[in-house]
């Protein structure tokens, strides 16, 4: 558990709880996370899928923040990870970053 932030995992985790119903809308795959695995996106920009426990899990928790719903993910062209909030669906529900039609 010490090789990635616990914050990144709560962002991680709570995205996949927060926005299966919007990306049904624009036939988009929902991520699948489970509530026993930890994911890391660690200093290199590599990612890390992690079988946890429960034994420390009150550790864990501390400093852990969670992600607001209506938050999207997304590498940049500089293969950076990056948060937003706000809209991401226009009022049709087509994903509004999507490739030009």
């Amino acid at each position: 558990m010490t090789a990635f932030s616990t914050k990144t995992f709560a962002i991680v985790a709570a995205l996949g709880a927060c926005t299966g119903p919007a990306l049904a809308q624009t036939g988009a795959t929902p991520w699948e996370l489970k509530p026993d695995m930890g994911y890391a996106y660690d200093r290199d920009g590599k990612t890390y899928a992690y079988k946890m426990g429960t034994s420390n899990a009150g550790e864990l928790l501390k400093g852990a923040k969670k992600v607001p719903k209506g938050t999207l993910f997304f590498i940049g062209q500089n293969g950076q990870l990056y948060m937003r909030s706000g809209p991401y669906l226009e009022g049709d529900g087509k994903f509004k970053f999507g490739p030009d039609q």
